[in-house]
């Protein structure tokens, strides 16, 4: 007997030693790192400007917009200038062979040349506006995947930041707990004190307490943790505690048919839209295939400075001008049969793509029904929640009185006090999982 309560003892000391402990780290971190309330609307503001990911994806689309540039100004005409200065040496000339003595006939040793060339293009199978299309289209579904990246970097925020609410809620009730649960220890010390209860009964009692302190410490711990990863998404400095506003409800959330839903997401999901603007670029892509057997027409005209004559006969030891201008006109004769394989594979990957872009409505279907009966699962989670804390308030007050009439047993008062407890934690994560599953559902639709 006497080396059980001391086995007792024991324990309760090293988890009060334990929570003591943790309770000081804990206190200097949060002295260290300094509080802040941030709505989640802020959030999403914060992580719009703030986030790695999307500032990557910015410098890419600015890349995409040179490039649409780039192809736009090949509509300029083509110039060009040109200078040449050389040093002619002497022209030997073997009239009786190579080995006989050569002749050496009077030679211009400068010779140069300034000139400048100019083309306009006319024609070439509009293969230019197909490519300044291409660009356009490439640089939307660049814009389309930033859009995309914005909605999973702002899911991921909200899943921090609910996170946060869960833990400051598990705190808060934490704290509330061990207050009552403090109270209930003074009186049963006084039960024992006055030969009521068992000594077993405050080993017990303080057992539970020292366990709950235990939990508060962990929960401490994890809203440090969330802080840092939701910091790190924003792309803030990690020495601030954000503290979310007050933990949501299915409340402000109104659910749409999902017909209605499905409707949207069809006109709004950036998956979708990425997969249309890919079989769209697919197609430009055939099309400049098979402009590749078209003639090309253009403008071009010259003028330049020589020295020496030597362009007509008579030569001259003399400088000239010269100019021309005129159409000029190809046509690739090779293209009709180099051609025909390059438009056969291009065919195909329309039809890749037009595939996949099935293959991406019924994914779409499927990520919005999964989200919508998700997040009606979790409001019905919510309903639930509701009436599990009525019935464990209630049954929490009948074990509690019949216990401080000596009618019930501690093992009943603490299991009825846990499972009180354990509901409100159940509500807390209810709500918070339905505000999560709206926002999944955002996303899939394409709204976030």
């Amino acid at each position: 007997m006497n080396g059980s309560y001391r086995s007792g003892q024991f324990i309760i000391f090293l988890l009060l030693f334990m929570f003591t402990s943790g309770k000081a780290s804990g206190q200097e971190i949060e002295l260290a790192w300094k509080e802040i309330r941030l709505s989640l609307d802020q959030v999403f503001k914060k992580a719009d400007t703030g986030n790695r990911s999307l500032q990557l994806e910015n410098l890419k689309l600015r890349q995409n917009e040179e490039q649409l540039k780039d192809a736009k100004a090949e509509r300029l005409p083509e110039l060009s200038a040109e200078a040449e200065y050389a040093r002619v040496s002497n022209m030997p000339i073997f009239e009786d062979g190579l080995f006989s003595k050569p002749v050496y006939p009077p030679v211009i040793h400068n010779s140069f040349k300034l000139q400048g060339e100019g083309y306009l293009n006319l024609y070439n199978g509009k293969k230019l506006s197909t490519k300044i299309a291409e660009e356009e289209l490439s640089r939307d579904i660049r814009q389309e995947n930033k859009n995309n990246t914005a909605a999973e970097v702002r899911l991921r925020a909200a899943g921090y930041y609910l996170e946060l609410q869960r833990n400051f809620e598990f705190r808060k009730l934490l704290r509330k707990n061990i207050e009552e649960q403090a109270q209930r220890l003074s009186q049963i010390r006084e039960l024992h004190h006055n030969g009521v209860v068992l000594r077993s009964d405050v080993l017990r009692a303080e057992l539970l307490l020292s366990r709950q302190k235990m939990n508060l410490l962990e929960t401490e711990n994890g809203i440090t943790l969330a802080s840092q990863k939701l910091n790190i998404l924003l792309g803030q400095p990690e020495g601030s505690i954000i503290r979310p506003d007050t933990i949501g409800s299915e409340e402000g959330f109104p659910l749409k048919s999902y017909e209605e839903l499905l409707s949207e997401a069809r006109s709004h999901s950036y998956h979708l839209r990425i997969s249309e603007k890919e079989t769209e670029l697919s197609r430009l892509k055939l099309k400049a295939v098979k402009a590749n057997v078209l003639p090309r027409a253009g403008l071009f005209a010259g003028y330049g400075y020589s020295y020496p004559q030597i362009l007509l006969y008579p030569y001259a030891d003399a400088g000239y001008a010269i100019g021309q201008a005129g159409l000029r006109i190809s046509i690739p004769i090779s293209a009709a049969y180099h051609n025909k394989h390059q438009a056969s594979a291009a065919a195909v990957e329309v039809e890749q793509q037009e595939l996949m872009h099935r293959q991406e409505e019924d994914a779409l279907r499927q990520r919005v029904k999964e989200a919508y009966t998700r997040y009606t699962e979790a409001v019905t989670r919510i309903e639930v929640a509701q009436r599990s804390i009525s019935q464990a308030t209630e049954n929490f007050r009948i074990v509690n009185n019949t216990y401080f009439n000596q009618l019930a047993l501690l093992t009943d008062l603490l299991d009825a006090d846990s499972q009180l407890l354990q509901a409100r934690f159940d509500l807390a994560s209810a709500k918070v999982a339905a505000s999560f599953q709206y926002y999944q559902l955002q996303k899939a639709i394409g709204n976030l």
